[in-house]
């Protein structure tokens, strides 16, 4: 085989034991990689809790991984979310993905759970599970440092050992497997780490054939304002969207009650920029660089991160969003969860956190002490066990995005029909809808959604299956990677058979949230956002949404994915696209 390695290692903690898998070529085919190849292991499993022994915690890389193939350092992390009882996968960066290959694997899947906190070692062939209680509690950069250089590592911090529902996988020390809790899933397994070296290589169809396609993918994102433009991702990072979505009226202010904030000016990307002198970092086989690091190592925040600690829970002072990043970022939280959670907080209980307040609270929640071992279970708990669910702004219990939908009606659809929960990633209509990209749409319109976001859904699972990244698309697109991944593996495609193996990978998901009881009921925005509407002005009406008009493109969403009218899979759908049927 070419691109994929030909293996799969398991590793069981509660026996210390492993063995090496060598899957089925037609597997790889099927599933691809990343996404694919993590949901084809996690189906059987999926009904099992998050926190059992037998359900599994899975690393994938795809088969781009480690090639000359741009945005080629990427990898998939799967299993079941705890906070909101979804299927729940992440794209993440990093240098794991490649040593993974490296080493010989295409993937593993940990099982069990050890007695003691423990950590797994891979050194090419050698794998070994060891005593970790040295490096309990520890914050992340200072495992990371513990652990030494060479190799990569993926390590949760004390968030994911205190069981905090959201609690992320840090992956050599700055990117994260955030949203959904896979950090407690880590944690429930007593596992502190899995830091992997490898030295092998990576062997791939035609190298002529990968260069001619990188070389097609560099000259369009060279052409892409979004992604290499003066004021694009790749000079200011992710928070180039911060003025975009601000002047169009859909930021996140006072826990959604408002979509525009006042102080947004003082706390955009160029005034970070100034004060910290940014340079730019980024993932392995990435030339865009998005990541955003200050001149004495500060770590800068992406866009969601900087808007959820200003305008949402209604902070002004860039140091609190700085030190809130940090604190995040060392105890392994997400950050759109953890600001969702506090601003939920502050709308029960009617007052503004103060600065001193908000940082105290991320670090009680990190150690789930005091009022943080509630709002360690997500702000959905937290508003329930006070009989005030409509204070948390959540689908499937998933904190939203920084993107009001009220301002784009694509983000409104498809907040509810992501797999995990209130994700503004899995079909990203912010593309469409504000970039422009591929092509302009309405975006208080919901004409036409239905199929874009189920198309976008089934692109960007195979993305995360190659796997690659998502801001490629704002300029290339499948057919460009269909060449890179026929160059890669030898195995012929158009960019109409990755986009038909999306759709299977996406269904597929589809079928592991229906067998754990999730249906219509659960695709629904907040109350809200259909009673309420936003901030209007200079020429711009952001209204409440219209509860019909959402419900009929929710129809028709249910229609063009193949599900029935109550959100479920069909035994014709799944037969369609070689999903074995399971009665729901």
């Amino acid at each position: 085989m070419y691109g994929w390695m030909g293996k799969v290692l398991h590793v069981n903690l509660s026996t210390g034991e492993h063995f090496v898998e060598m899957p089925k070529r037609e597997v790889y085919e099927r599933y691809i990689g990343g996404k694919g190849l993590s949901g084809h292991y996690l189906l059987d499993h999926v009904k099992l809790a998050w926190d059992s022994c037998d359900m599994p915690l899975l690393f994938f890389t795809g088969p781009l991984v480690g090639t000359l193939s741009p945005t080629s350092g990427r990898m998939c992390v799967m299993s079941r979310s705890p906070l909101t009882g979804t299927v729940c996968d992440c794209s993440c960066g990093g240098m794991l993905g490649v040593q993974i290959k490296r080493a010989g694997f295409d993937g593993i899947v940990v099982t069990g759970k050890s007695d003691g906190l423990c950590g797994i070692e891979i050194v090419d062939s050698c794998v070994r599970v060891v005593d970790a209680k040295g490096v309990a509690g520890m914050e992340v950069s200072e495992c990371v440092s513990f652990l030494g250089d060479g190799g990569s590592s993926a390590v949760i911090g004390p968030a994911g050992e205190s069981g905090v529902l959201f609690g992320n996988i840090v992956v050599d020390g700055r990117h994260f497997a955030g949203r959904g809790g896979l950090g407690a899933v880590m944690g429930a397994k007593n596992l502190k780490y899995v830091k992997v070296k490898g030295g092998g290589r990576i062997k791939v169809y035609s190298k002529d054939e990968v260069r001619g396609a990188r070389e097609k993918i560099l000259r369009l994102s060279a052409a892409s304002p979004v992604l290499q433009g003066e004021l694009g991702i790749s000079n200011y990072g992710t928070v180039a969207l911060y003025d975009l979505i601000h002047e169009r009226r859909m930021m996140p202010t006072d826990n959604f009650k408002k979509t525009q904030f006042s102080g947004a000016l003082g706390l955009n990307a160029y005034h970070y920029k100034k004060r910290y002198e940014t340079r730019r970092r980024g993932c392995a086989g990435c030339h865009i660089l998005c990541k955003q690091e200050g001149r004495n190592g500060e770590r800068i925040p992406e866009y969601e991160t900087m808007s959820h600690f200003s305008a949402l829970i209604g902070n002004r002072d860039m140091d609190v969003v700085m030190e809130a990043n940090r604190i995040c970022n060392e105890t392994g939280m997400d950050t759109i969860s953890a600001a969702g959670t506090l601003a939920c907080y502050e709308e029960i209980n009617g007052g503004r956190l103060s600065s001193k307040e908000v940082l105290k609270m991320l670090y009680d929640i990190a150690y789930r002490r005091g009022f943080g071992a509630e709002l360690g279970g997500g702000s959905f708990r937290y508003a329930e066990g006070r009989g005030c669910v409509d204070a948390s702004v959540t689908v499937k219990k998933m904190e939203l995005a920084a993107y009001d939908p009220r301002g784009a009606y694509g983000m409104a659809l498809g907040y509810v029909t992501s797999t995990r929960g209130g994700c503004h990633l899995r079909a990203y209509p912010i593309s469409h809808e504000i970039l422009r990209k591929p092509v302009a749409t309405d975006r208080f319109s919901f004409s036409g959604k239905a199929r874009i976001i189920k198309i976008s859904e089934d692109l960007n699972a195979v993305v995360d299956s190659l796997t690659a990244c998502k801001f490629m698309f704002f300029a290339a697109s499948l057919e460009e990677y269909a060449h890179a991944f026929f160059g890669v593996t030898g195995v012929e495609t158009t960019a109409q058979d990755l986009l038909k193996a999306g759709e299977s990978i996406y269904y597929s998901e589809c079928v592991m949230n229906a067998l754990n009881g999730f249906s219509s009921k659960d695709d629904m925005l907040p109350l809200r956002f259909f009673c309420e509407s936003g901030t209007s002005g200079e020429g711009i009406d952001i209204n409440a949404i219209s509860m019909d008009d959402f419900l009929r493109a929710r129809d028709d969403y249910y229609k063009v994915r193949g599900l029935n009218a109550d959100g479920r899979p069909t035994k014709k759908k799944c037969m369609e696209l070689g999903i074995g049927w399971k009665s729901f």
